[in-house]
């Protein structure tokens, strides 16, 4: 017995170590087995987000895509037969007819005239009021100033003197007094004559004078009171001659020198036409409008036109110019503030083109910018085309 027990015990020994060493390593390999398979797990999540991140910026991106403008739209030959569509290549041809531009009435300036004293002076009467048509020489307003009453005063002693020596000739007067009591008038008259006197004394020197029309016309201004202290230069009535006015045509700048001074214009205003001639060309361009002005002298019969009305002028445009490409004006429609025109490209799609225009004549309006010659553009049926791209914009639109 007890040989065995020396026996088991190295052994049992040995077999306690082994169970230690086991147990050791059971949970080493359980703490590298989870921690692979965290990597696992993270490696496999990584490009799952990454994927869904770029879905939702591909879905961002097609959503502003749709949110734009549609600008092309594709139709085919019966379809484009069916709505009206006419297509025609662009070639510079020559416009002829008449060219339209607005225009604005304005007085005839040299008809026109400011009423102003020359002096300072004091408003007692009134003669006219704003909207009379008065005669030549007609009383407008009458006025008093000391100035006035001074040169009046002057002017009866001058004239009082000048008969007195006159009358005794020169055998009782020296030549030299005769000589300054004419000079003495002289003055005097001058003087009574800036203040827009008559040159000859009243026998008043009260200081009042009246202001009367130079001429016929209509009073368009009235801007003062009875009683009021009017400084000289200042204007109490702006009188117009309105037998005739003048219009002033907006024309983009390379259409004028098709004008020449003398060409006849006609005027539009409320349904009736009147005939007007060119009086002058603009040599410069606006800088706020980038128009020139074509200045026309028109009869004004039974008072028809007044300064500020707004007209149709109509132009002879002569032979036009052949290097200039028009399209019809109802090609021309207004996208998002635009004034486009429906070309057809390569793919026989048709797209808006931004373009610039010029001067519209007749039925036809030149374009400045945005077409060259050759180029396919609908020339009918564009409100059709235009339509037709609004409904393609609004069916490409997201669903959320």
């Amino acid at each position: 017995m007890a040989s065995m027990r020396t026996i088991l015990t190295p052994l049992a020994a040995s077999l306690l170590i082994a169970l230690a060493g086991c147990s050791k390593e059971a949970p080493s390999k359980a703490s590298a087995s989870a921690e692979t398979d965290k990597q696992r797990t993270a490696t496999d999540i990584k490009p799952k987000e990454e994927a869904a991140e770029a879905d939702h910026q591909e879905d961002g991106e097609d959503h502003e895509e749709s949110e734009g403008v549609a600008t092309t739209v594709s139709m085919d030959a019966a379809a484009m037969q069916a709505a009206g569509i006419r297509v025609q290549a662009l070639a510079p041809s020559a416009i002829g007819g008449q060219l339209r531009a607005p225009g604005e009435v304005l007085d005839n300036a040299y008809g026109t005239t400011l009423i102003t004293p020359r002096v300072a002076a004091l408003v007692v009467r009134r003669h006219a009021k704003l909207g009379d048509e008065v005669r030549g020489g007609a009383p407008l307003a009458t006025l008093a100033s000391v100035e006035v009453s001074d040169a009046q005063a002057e002017l009866r002693i001058a004239e009082q003197e000048w008969r007195r020596v006159s009358a005794l000739g020169t055998e009782a007067v020296s030549g030299r007094r005769i000589g300054e009591a004419r000079i003495a008038v002289d003055r005097a008259r001058a003087k009574s004559q800036a203040y827009g006197l008559p040159g000859t004394s009243s026998g008043s020197v009260n200081g009042q004078f009246t202001l009367s029309a130079p001429h016929a016309g209509r009073i368009t201004e009235d801007d003062f009171v009875v009683g009021e202290r009017i400084e000289p230069g200042r204007a109490l009535y702006r009188l117009v001659d309105e037998s005739t006015v003048w219009v002033d045509a907006r024309l983009p700048p390379g259409r004028v020198p098709d004008l020449k001074p003398g060409a006849e214009a006609t005027i539009v205003a409320g349904g009736e036409r009147i005939t007007g001639k060119v009086l002058r060309t603009s040599h410069r361009t606006s800088e706020s409008t980038r128009n020139a002005v074509v200045r026309i002298e028109v009869p004004n019969e039974n008072d028809r036109l007044h300064g500020g009305d707004f007209v149709d002028v109509y132009l002879d445009a002569g032979s036009g110019d052949t290097s200039r490409l028009s399209v019809p004006t109802t090609a021309l429609v207004q996208m998002q503030g635009d004034t486009v025109v429906f070309r057809q490209n390569t793919a026989s799609a048709l797209e808006a083109v931004s373009v610039r225009t010029g001067a519209v004549v007749g039925d036809v309006t030149t374009i400045e910018e945005g077409l060259k010659p050759g180029d396919r553009v609908v020339v009918e049926g564009a409100f059709a085309v235009k339509a037709s791209m609004l409904k393609s914009q609004l069916g490409e639109g997201h669903g959320h």
